[in-house]
């Protein structure tokens, strides 16, 4: 049967192979969210797990009052994501209704099977229908007519047997392996953690000192010319919020603006080069440096740390990494049933302060730690890459009648 080639596979649309039907969401819906036992679960996108083929369990159940709003599906029943990640195969294990991100397709299985299904489904061709199809239209989603028109090739059900066979076998080992490079991946950054760290305690605590006796702390405008959403532009000053932090760099790409005028309103809160922001309230913690000396304000969760000729940025920048910063953070928030901090608590964090040369060697000790630990983490990332590359390569090879 493998001797049998793709050019004589007879190839069909979906809407030919299969019954189509979309999901529902009631409305609203926290009206029919629950936590009673004899809740139904509710499938969202957000259940599924990218890369998986089953769906198990949910996170929240919908009273049974919601079930004639949406569409209840049984065990064994097949989704496709037609919002957000749009495109992608699901198998149910459990039953309950869909969310309206979902469609749910009813296979003619005397025509295919079920695993060939799903794997045609997420193969590279079928993905660049999807991907084709949803272009077209003003958000990018599926709806029923879209999926009825992609087609697939179709082989004698013999062989698709066999080629879920070869595929199964094959994504085996490339799940043993990812596994394993990203055990590795989390490794290396636990490393590089775990190593500034290190570096930081061999800065000796002869010389402890609080923050606010070697930074100043200025928040942002929180009165009445505080910029809301409503005032953003494309193009202006940028306005930093904890979501362009990254530990380190800002986000300046995907950056928020408000128009000159409005940062010229701003009593406080303007960045210089060279600050540390630091977020007080939701990301605790979070923090990024400015390297630009162009204008730019912070939103009200974050607050601008502006160290003193005593205390070198990159230095402070390690601390707000280590182990000893978190235990402060843990000391003045951590019993808070919304755990937040304020600039006056920031000041009080203990840094050891070692000479402004002993500063600079613990800087370039991090600096080359980094290097290293970071061209780890290039090589497990590109690992990670290449398994992806190689399950879409012999996907596509499955389909194309290339599989040995």
């Amino acid at each position: 049967m493998k001797d049998l080639t793709a050019a004589n596979w007879e190839r069909v649309k979906l809407g030919e192979l299969c019954k189509i039907a979309r999901g529902g969401s009631p409305r609203p819906i926290k009206k029919f969210i629950t936590t009673a036992p004899d809740g139904v679960n509710w499938i969202k996108i957000g259940d599924a797990q990218v890369g998986g083929r089953f769906i198990e369990s949910t996170k929240e159940k919908i009273t049974r009052d919601g079930i004639s709003r949406s569409r209840f599906v049984e065990p064994g029943a097949f989704l496709l994501s037609n919002s957000m990640s749009f495109g992608r195969p699901y198998i149910l294990k459990t039953s309950g209704c869909i969310h309206d991100g979902w469609l749910v397709l009813e296979p003619d299985y005397t025509r295919v099977q079920q695993d060939f299904l799903y794997h045609i489904l997420g193969a590279p061709e079928t993905f660049q229908q999807f991907d084709s199809l949803a272009a077209g239209s003003t958000v990018r989603n599926l709806n029923i007519g879209l999926v009825e028109s992609v087609s697939i090739p179709l082989p004698p059900l013999e062989e698709q047997q066999r080629i879920v066979a070869v595929l199964d076998e094959a994504f085996e080992g490339l799940a043993r392996a990812r596994t394993h490079a990203e055990a590795n991946l989390q490794s290396a950054r636990e490393l590089l953690a775990s190593m500034i760290n290190t570096i930081m305690d061999a800065a000796g605590a002869d010389n402890v000192r609080p923050l606010g006796e070697l930074c100043r702390f200025e928040n942002g405008d929180r009165g009445k010319n505080y910029p809301g959403r409503k005032a953003f532009v494309p193009k202006g000053v940028p306005f930093i919020n904890a979501g362009h932090l990254l530990n380190g760099p800002i986000d300046w790409v995907n950056m928020n603006y408000i128009p000159e005028e409005h940062y010229h309103r701003l009593s406080n809160g303007k960045v210089k080069q060279g600050d540390l922001l630091f977020c007080l309230r939701g990301s605790l913690g979070k923090f990024g440096v400015v390297d630009t000396d162009e204008a730019g304000a912070i939103a009200s969760s974050l607050v601008i740390v502006r160290p003193s000729e005593l205390l070198l940025g990159a230095y402070l920048s390690a601390y707000f990494e280590s182990k000893a910063c978190a235990e402060m953070i843990e000391e003045y928030a951590g019993g808070a049933a919304q755990p937040n901090l304020s600039a006056k608590s920031l000041a009080a964090f203990k840094i050891a302060l070692p000479s402004l040369e002993d500063q600079a060697r613990v800087v370039g000790s991090i600096a080359e730690t980094r290097k290293l630990v970071e061209l780890l983490i290039l090589e497990y990332r590109t690992k990670l890459q290449d398994i992806d590359d190689l399950r879409q390569s012999l996907l596509q090879k499955a389909f194309a009648g290339e599989l040995a």
